[in-house]
Order: structure tokens, then C-alpha cells, then sequence
């Protein structure tokens, strides 16, 4: 198994949690990083089925693209509750590492233009900093472009 290099450091307080994009771009300030560096974890269904999408915090998931990346026909943001039964994480500290149950990962390939990014590490207020790749070779994920236009 290789090692993946990577930082952990709390961002946020407890008490704010990043469940919106807003909520997203203001840790990017917090971190004085531009949002296309602190990624949000997405849980979604592609035919019915659990996957992952790992995007920019400033950025919207493209439903179709997302599926294409994927190989299926349909995409759809996935229930709150359905999501922490499947991740083991509460949303807003929802980690693509980790989770309970192994699922399809997608990241947008735009993320990979940077040296460094954030994904939440599987708190409310926690980010790993790590290179783009190093989490794609981690997570087994398709790197494609996802984010609608």
C-alpha cells in the first residue's frame, strides 16, 4: 500500500457547521485560501446505487456529468440520513475517506491544477490538506470534469 502525505488542522469552530456552499467559501477565507482549494464531499446515487463526488467549494455538481463519469444514466443528491448511514460521518463533516461502506468516487478534474487542497477529514471544522492526486490515488476515484458550467 503506498503512503499518502498529508496535514491535518481544525479550521472552524465547533459551532458554525459547513453544510452550504457559503458556509464552504467562508472556510476557504478562514484558511486564506481561494475556494477552488477547500473541496466539498458530496454524497449522491447513480442508478440508485451510493457514490461520491469531490468538487470545489465554489463550484455546483453536475447531475449528468457526475453519472457519465461514473458510468450510469442518472444522478440525484442523495438523502441527508441516507448519506451518514452509509459514510458513518454526520453531514457536514462528511470525509471521502474512511466511510463505512466502499463507493464509486468521482473528483473534479479541475482540482488537480492545484499543488495542495482541503477535503473535510470527518468533522464538522476539520480538513486534511493534501495534494489533488495523492487523494484520487487514495480514494480509487475517476477524475473527470463534474461541476456544471
Amino acid at each position: 500500500m503506498s503512503r499518502v502525505r498529508h496535514e491535518r488542522l481544525c479550521i472552524l469552530s465547533r459551532q458554525k457547521s459547513l453544510y452550504s456552499t457559503a458556509r464552504l467559501v467562508e472556510a476557504a477565507e478562514a484558511l486564506g485560501e481561494h475556494p477552488s482549494r477547500v473541496l466539498k464531499t458530496l454524497m449522491i446515487e447513480i442508478d440508485g446505487k451510493p457514490a461520491c463526488a469531490v468538487i470545489p467549494s465554489d463550484r455546483e455538481l453536475s447531475m449528468k456529468k457526475a453519472a457519465a463519469a461514473l458510468g450510469a444514466k442518472s444522478a440525484q443528491m442523495m438523502k441527508p440520513a441516507d448519506a451518514e448511514r452509509i459514510t458513518g460521518y454526520h453531514v457536514g463533516g462528511i470525509s471521502p475517506f474512511g466511510q463505512k461502506k466502499r463507493v464509486p468516487f468521482a473528483i473534479e478534474q479541475a482540482a488537480m491544477a492545484e499543488a495542495l487542497v482541503y477535503i473535510n477529514g470527518g468533522q464538522r471544522g476539520l480538513q486534511v490538506r493534501l495534494a489533488p492526486g495523492d487523494a484520487a490515488k487514495a480514494l480509487g476515484a475517476v477524475v473527470q470534469d463534474i461541476v456544471a458550467e
